[in-house]
């Protein structure tokens, strides 16, 4: 069994966040769920996978230190995500596993099941995708994002496979697409013309969608289905933060 590193992207661009605003915090990743510290639930859902090896967290040097226990090493983000992303693989190499300290409701089981999707896969790089239908039944009214597929809505899960070496060039297009990732046809455009008319056309099918994002990143590429209805609820503002408050006060998760 293939034990993958852990990056956490925990860094702060600065600017006003509405989850930090909401819980009375100057870092996001430190808002309190059910007591604890946000991040300390995607570290203890890592820490408790064995699946997981050594965990990095990409964070602020002036940022409150990493919660009592948590096993895991700091490192210093760069000027985004993708480029923090870029630089801890250059470091820590393949494969890596990445996720976020808003993905709260992250447990061992979703971490199971995504890597075994991505090693089955056999791509270079893979992403957690989940269907709308399968978001929803989670119950929450907080808004989600969705690319819209011929065959499906998909919603993203904050978890990336960066199963081989090649995979940094998948990291390096994710940086052109960052400032366009709430916004499917600008993805679509940075794809390429083809990916753009077939998702302007509704034609655009999750197995095309990789094809195409393998061939404009250079990579072998794959979206891992997620069928546990928690697994793309991140936290990314207010509501977010009380449906995690709510479902962690249950004892549920990690």
């Amino acid at each position: 069994m293939t034990r993958w590193n852990a990056l956490v992207l925990a860094g702060s661009r600065g600017g006003a966040d509405p989850v930090a605003d909401a819980a009375g915090v100057a870092f996001k990743a430190f808002a309190p769920i059910v007591g604890r510290p946000m991040i300390a639930w995607p570290l203890a859902a890592l820490a408790a996978s064995e699946r997981i090896g050594a965990v990095h967290v990409s964070i602020n040097a002036d940022a409150p230190a990493l919660p009592e226990g948590a096993v895991a090493e700091r490192i210093a983000p760069a000027a985004s995500p993708a480029t923090s992303v870029l630089a801890a693989f250059e470091a820590l190499g393949a494969p890596l596993l990445i996720t976020t300290a808003d993905h709260a409701l992250l447990s061992p089981a979703m971490l199971a099941a995504f890597l075994e999707g991505a090693e089955a896969s056999g791509a270079d790089v893979a992403a957690g995708v989940a269907r709308r239908e399968v978001v929803e039944q989670a119950g929450t009214t907080a808004r989600r994002t969705y690319i819209r597929l011929s065959d499906a809505d998909w919603s993203g899960c904050n978890l990336f496979a960066l199963a081989t070496p090649a995979a940094a060039k998948a990291v390096a297009f994710w940086r052109r697409l960052e400032a366009k990732r709430k916004n499917p046809m600008a993805m679509a455009r940075a794809i390429g013309p083809v990916a753009m008319a077939a998702y302007a056309a509704g034609r655009l099918s999750t197995a095309r969608a990789e094809a195409l994002i393998g061939r404009a990143t250079g990579t072998r590429a794959a979206l891992v289905e997620m069928r546990d209805p928690l697994a793309a609820h991140d936290v990314d503002k207010p509501e977010d933060l009380a449906f995690a408050e709510a479902r962690l006060g249950e004892g549920g998760q990690p």
